[in-house]
């Protein structure tokens, strides 16, 4: 499901409710919470590609661990997430211990306890999320 353009202003992408899935380059069939893809990667497929697991792995993913959640899964699939072509930052958020591990690829997974807001940084320049309203 798509929920809007980001921006407005300039459409730099699209984002995506956990209703939306994606078929990563390893056949894998994953559906992040929330996700976010720059207009031009999301245009550069078919109506049909668009319409299914579009073949594609978002530049923006967000996974929200539930009661229910493992951990150790949830950070498997963000590692997989960031061993994909296109994918820039990642969120895994742990209301229960209020930490948020940020994804980049190449880079060390980075903890924050209790953060008060994140940054979308140069992938979502200007979008920062108060935390508040997920603690």
């Amino acid at each position: 499901m798509q929920l809007g353009i980001w921006s407005e202003q300039n459409r730099t992408g699209i984002a995506f409710s956990y209703s939306t899935g994606f078929t990563l380059s390893t056949g894998a069939k994953k559906s992040p919470d929330a996700s976010w893809i720059k207009l031009e990667r999301w245009n550069s497929l078919s109506p049909e590609q668009k319409e299914k697991f579009a073949p594609l792995c978002p530049d923006f993913i967000v996974e929200l661990m539930s009661p229910s959640d493992s951990l150790k899964t949830l950070q498997a699939k963000m590692t997989e997430y960031m061993e994909e072509p296109g994918v820039k930052l990642g969120w895994l958020i742990d209301k229960k211990q209020q930490k948020v591990y940020i994804y980049r690829p190449g880079t060390t997974t980075e903890c924050l306890e209790n953060p008060d807001s994140l940054s979308g940084e140069s992938v979502l320049p200007g979008f920062v999320l108060n935390m508040s309203k997920i603690w």
